[in-house]
């Protein structure tokens, strides 16, 4: 029986990545295709299958920032699957990234040069929006519509004769000091981004504090300092080329600018686990209220 790898934000950057490798080291593989775009997706799918065709390419379409087609999408895999052996969380936004240059010119001359410049701590702000189901773009996108996803599909995760895994895909700007408990949406700050990553390493700690037991592990992916249109939005086209052999330098010195989402490695973090537990409570209690408005909804209309 093939194995069966579901891979969201998989058209592009480090998610199609992530599937050339896991086709070369296995293209016996059904990998599942979850896109917000189904043109790329299929264009992706028909690439994979060329390269590779004994692989099984499936595709679904996913917005996570859009409850409802994270619904519709679950009820479809499990409509298709038995079980999922693997699920990498890796879709993720980073809108309008704007680069404080008060805080470049005066790390530049610091001690901490190397350290910036490896996690963009204090460099980088977004200016983030409400979405459709009124929550915060950035943390509905990053954290809590794969959070939904995970939970509709719990059934096909969950198997203590067959273990499964969750890997979410987090980054070297994940900062607690970004996060707070009191607004983990991130309504009052400017660096959603950051709380966003930092609040996935907690809920990975959180659940494998609460579904180890009954066969799903979960662990972080930090893929490094890396060029994808993530990175490539922060700052104009021609800087990034001025910036490559400055960059290509800092590589002998911080081994975490990994530049191409190929190269990208995995790390496990260590957290505090009581925040992540309370964190994780404060998502059911979010996911409570989501689906009683859905419920609400449906039986009005």
């Amino acid at each position: 029986m093939r194995k069966v790898v579901l891979v969201t934000g998989a058209s592009s950057g480090i998610g199609l990545a992530l599937c050339k490798r896991l086709l070369a080291e296995d293209d016996e593989l059904h990998l599942c295709l979850a896109c917000r775009n189904m043109c790329k997706a299929e264009a992706v799918r028909a690439d994979l299958l060329a390269s590779h065709p004994t692989a099984e390419v499936t595709t679904v379409q996913v917005d996570v920032s859009n409850l409802q087609s994270v619904f519709r999408a679950s009820k479809e895999l499990k409509q298709r699957f038995q079980r999922l052996d693997c699920v990498y969380l890796n879709a993720g936004i980073m809108p309008n990234p704007q680069l404080n240059i008060r805080a470049l010119l005066s790390g530049l001359f610091s001690r901490k040069v190397l350290h910036m410049f490896s996690t963009a701590e204090g460099l980088l702000t977004q200016e983030d929006k409400i979405t459709g189901d009124g929550l915060q773009e950035v943390f509905e996108t990053n954290v809590f519509g794969h959070f939904i996803l995970f939970r509709e599909l719990e059934s096909l995760l969950c198997h203590s004769d067959h273990p499964s895994r969750l890997i979410w895909t987090s980054s070297r700007n994940a900062r607690k000091s970004n996060f707070s408990l009191e607004d983990f949406q991130h309504c009052k700050g400017h660096e959603p981004y950051s709380s966003s990553k930092y609040a996935t390493d907690l809920l990975s700690v959180a659940l494998n504090r609460n579904f180890s037991q009954q066969g799903l592990y979960s662990s972080v992916v930090c893929p490094g300092t890396v060029l994808t249109n993530l990175t490539y939005g922060i700052l104009p086209p021609f800087t990034w080329t001025l910036l490559m052999p400055f960059i290509w330098l800092l590589r002998f010195f911080a081994h975490a600018f990994t530049l191409t989402p190929y190269n990208g490695t995995e790390a496990l973090m260590d957290l505090d686990e009581d925040t992540a537990e309370k964190f994780y409570q404060s998502l059911l209690e979010l996911e409570k209220h989501i689906r009683a408005t859905v419920q609400k909804s449906d039986d009005q209309s």
